[in-house]
């Protein structure tokens, strides 16, 4: 049935036209134009993702051949989405912890906050609980004493043999011990592990992390350009610690629990023959990102008249990081006269701007895989 599906969705997006008309403010979708264009600016901004050509085969011709998809690789996934869901019964479950003696009335205490819920840490073993911490302000005179009572004898009665005279030493030159082969010596491990461009070890030969070592996922994210629904589509696969792909189960730990198995699915990646990976549909991402760019517009209006209102409309050093500065109808450069009521307008968001807000809009579904590297901008 999975197979029928998605010979549908290739069929249907095959026979979809092209959006030729921007559609970016009126109903949050892009065109192939568009989308080249934010993951130009995207990939000047943060280096840290690049373009793919993708399988010759696979290429979508209202994309550039060199330009098919973008990629990130090595994105890191610290813990599970499930460490991340609070609730009323955590919040309110607190657990008074008492340090030292409490007869005396000098022990410290400590109020342990949401102690109802589970060890999280992604380990072999959770960590245990601390030990009390003998306290240094104590009689110092059993300590002076046992000092005192040191003996430098043996259990025997012998004493301590001499520290030897520097000349009786031996010198290394004159024993010529590298040319002689020690058994003690353990034998060099065999290179069977060392790929062949060398220094590199299989991850077979790797042993898992142990104890109270994190073991971190890894995630390649791609983003492509969905022609069916106009709008960008991001792709998941995931890597244990040892560089193992994860299996569909083990990603959907790291997908929140509204959007796993719902809008969080395995599907074969489009750019590839073979390749399967986990996506977030794209039904819902035109209605969204409509929503999130009239917001950060009005919120770009409300502060432009608060500027213009305080008489500071032309101050450059209050403007928001993310404003957008202004459209005036007059070239700037040629006309220096002070600009009018009806000149200054505020401008609305770019649509190169377009992938930073999506990204931010996916690490809502995968809160713990950091996908959106933007958060400085």
């Amino acid at each position: 049935m999975h197979a029928i599906q998605q010979q549908y969705w290739a069929f249907r997006d095959y026979i979809s036209p092209v959006l030729k008309e921007s559609k970016f403010k009126e109903h949050g979708r892009i065109t192939p134009e568009e989308f080249v264009a934010a993951g130009d600016f995207l990939t000047y901004k943060f280096p840290v993702w690049q373009w793919e050509k993708g399988d010759a085969s696979k290429a979508r011709d209202y994309l550039p051949a060199d330009k098919q998809y973008l990629v990130t690789r090595g994105v890191a996934c610290l813990r599970r989405a499930q460490s991340l869901a609070y609730t009323d019964a955590d919040e309110d479950a607190e657990r008074l912890l008492s340090f030292g003696d409490s007869s005396s009335g000098l022990a410290d205490e400590w109020v342990e906050t949401h102690a109802g819920r589970k060890g999280t840490v992604d380990s072999a073993a959770n960590p245990g609980e601390i030990d009390d911490i003998p306290d240094l302000d104590g009689d110092h005179d059993q300590l002076t004493t046992a000092m005192g009572n040191v003996s430098l004898t043996s259990s025997a009665g012998a004493t301590v043999a001499e520290t030897p005279d520097l000349d009786d030493i031996p010198d290394m030159e004159e024993e010529d011990l590298e040319a002689e082969d020690d058994e003690a010596t353990a034998a060099p491990p065999p290179r069977t592990g060392v790929l062949s461009s060398g220094g590199v070890i299989d991850a077979s030969q790797v042993e898992a992390a142990k104890g109270n070592l994190l073991q971190v996922r890894t995630y390649d994210v791609m983003i492509t350009y969905d022609k069916y629904y106009q709008t960008p589509r991001i792709w998941l696969i995931g890597y244990d610690e040892n560089r193992n792909p994860l299996t569909p189960a083990q990603i959907f730990q790291d997908v929140s629990a509204d959007h796993a198995l719902k809008t969080v699915t395995i599907e074969a990646f489009p750019h590839s023959t073979s390749l399967q990976a986990a996506s977030v549909h794209p039904c819902k991402h035109a209605s969204v990102m409509k929503k999130v760019i009239e917001r950060m517009n009005a919120g770009v209006e409300e502060q432009f008249a608060a500027r213009k209102k305080d008489g500071s409309s032309k101050d450059s050093n209050s403007k928001k990081k993310w404003a957008f500065g202004r459209k005036s109808s007059k070239d700037d450069s040629k006309d220096k006269s002070p600009a009018t009521e009806e000149d200054e307008q505020p401008e609305a968001m770019r649509v190169d701007f377009y992938l930073v807000v999506f990204l931010k809009f996916i690490a809502s579904i995968v809160p713990t895989i950091e996908v959106d590297s933007t958060t400085s901008f």
